[in-house]
């Protein structure tokens, strides 16, 4: 697995998710998958190219609904991982009956031609926005949102380099692997986007400035004394939180890249395509910060779990590529898709989710502190609205990986899923609909499979 030192900025390949190569995988389908199961894994491998942390598969599913996954056994697994598309549920009543109506109605809308749910949804989401951001464009995926952030900042600046972080993801497409920093997506790939400088991220356990494990924000210096000698720089390129093991920078931090970037006339761009629309406790997740950036980028959990779908909102004074393609995406503007994400919305802010995660992450980060205090596998828990991070250490304070992998394992076979981020951080990342008895019963399973694991079981 291995990549390169964190320092020297790239994370090895578990950085983005468990890996599907593992013994500890493979134990667990002997233990677990039966012949119908293991025929359908086969085929899927036989059919599709095999890359890291997809194909081979895990298991294979036959129904998804509220918070629960049902794979080809009949086994049912809570789902705290949902690839974060599942904010409002699976098969959410109102997406499901907002995306029928318009399969019926409009199921496709070609690019010349523009129709009422794309019209309805750029202005919904101009309007949850503060201001100045209010123009907005749409895209089929998370990635290709990012892309067209990345072309407009070169656009409105006349400059072309970013300035990003190690240990980041942005998605998997080339432009975006080069802003990003994990060495599964990176190595071997090059040459990689030119321009794209990258600096420590905001993490104190990869800290270079003496902050001690608390952070003190100094880490935002590196990005102000990037911008200070390469004066051709576009844009700032951040997770607002980064979701693969939750690190939730102090608000100073943003305070400071703020700062800097208005200082030497760079863009920020924020990714909250994880974890905005809801999972933090707001819409956005930048109004933790008292900071509003030149661009959000928002996807996954917009498409209701549902349909593919990601949005760019700019603040409108960046509305100067009118003789250019900045997009120009097959589904741009999908009926089908922007009828499930204005569905989504009306769940979000009608069903009071935003103030549900809240409540989650509250219960979530109370029960995990107290096991931290029974278990000295658990070293940190750090938690944002419904989001949260739970870092297995050992004695010496090393990485647990094989730890946290088994405890994934114990909980897949007790009706728990999430997934591993940075090979030893248990991501748990809720449905916001889940109710008070199935996230008890959730926490129990994952009480229960770190003990066991800490005690050698």
């Amino acid at each position: 697995m291995g990549g390169e030192d964190r320092h020297g900025g790239i994370a090895d390949a578990s950085a983005e998710g468990d890996v599907n190569l593992s013994a500890n995988r493979r134990d667990w389908q002997d233990a677990n998958i039966g012949p119908e199961t293991r025929a359908l894994l086969e085929a899927d491998s036989r059919h599709f190219l095999h890359q890291s942390l997809s194909t081979p598969c895990m298991d294979a599913l036959v129904e998804a609904d509220g918070i629960y996954l049902v794979d080809v056994e009949g086994r049912r697994f809570i789902d705290f991982h949902g690839n974060n598309v599942h904010q409002v549920g699976y098969r959410n009543p109102r997406v499901l009956a907002a995306v029928r109506a318009a399969l019926e109605t409009l199921p496709f809308s070609p690019r010349r031609f523009t129709n009422r749910y794309a019209i309805d949804l750029a202005a919904r989401l101009a309007s949850l926005a503060p201001a100045p951001l209010g123009k907005v464009l749409l895209a089929p995926g998370g990635a290709e949102a990012i892309g067209m952030a990345l072309k407009l900042a070169r656009l409105a600046t006349g400059r072309h380099k970013t300035v990003s972080m190690w240990d980041s993801f942005h998605g998997a497409s080339l432009d975006a692997i080069s802003i990003g920093g994990e060495a599964v997506f990176r190595r071997g790939i090059g040459p990689l986007l030119p321009g794209t400088e990258h600096v420590p991220p905001c993490d104190p356990r990869a800290c270079l400035y003496g902050c001690g494990g608390t952070c003190s924000a100094r880490c935002a210096d590196a990005v102000e004394y990037v911008l200070s000698k390469e004066e051709d720089v576009a844009a700032v390129v951040v997770e607002t939180v980064r979701c693969t093991d939750v690190q939730v920078p102090p608000p100073e931090y943003y305070r400071r890249l703020r700062a800097a970037c208005d200082r030497h006339g760079a863009l920020l761009i924020l990714d909250e395509i994880p974890i905005g629309l809801g999972r933090t406790g707001r819409m956005f997740a930048f109004e933790h910060y008292g900071i509003v950036p030149d661009m959000v980028v928002l996807g996954k959990g917009l498409g209701g779990a549902v349909w593919p779908m990601a949005a760019l909102l700019v603040d409108a004074k960046l509305d100067v590529a009118g003789d250019r393609a900045l997009g120009h995406y097959t589904h741009e503007k999908s009926s089908v898709g922007c009828a499930a994400a204005l569905a989504t919305l009306d769940c979000l802010v009608e069903d009071g989710l935003l103030a549900r995660a809240g409540a989650i992450g509250r219960v979530m980060d109370g029960r995990l502190r107290a096991l931290a205090a029974r278990s000295s596998l658990v070293g940190e828990v750090r938690t944002i609205g419904a989001l949260c991070g739970v870092e297995l250490v050992r004695a010496d304070g090393s990485p647990a990986r094989d730890e946290a992998e088994r405890v994934m394992y114990a909980c897949l076979t007790a009706g728990l899923s999430f997934k591993v981020g940075q090979g030893n951080v248990l991501n748990l990342s809720p449905p916001l609909v889940i109710d008070d008895a199935e996230l008890d019963r959730a926490l129990g399973i994952l009480e229960q499979a770190i003990l066991a694991v800490a005690a050698g079981g």
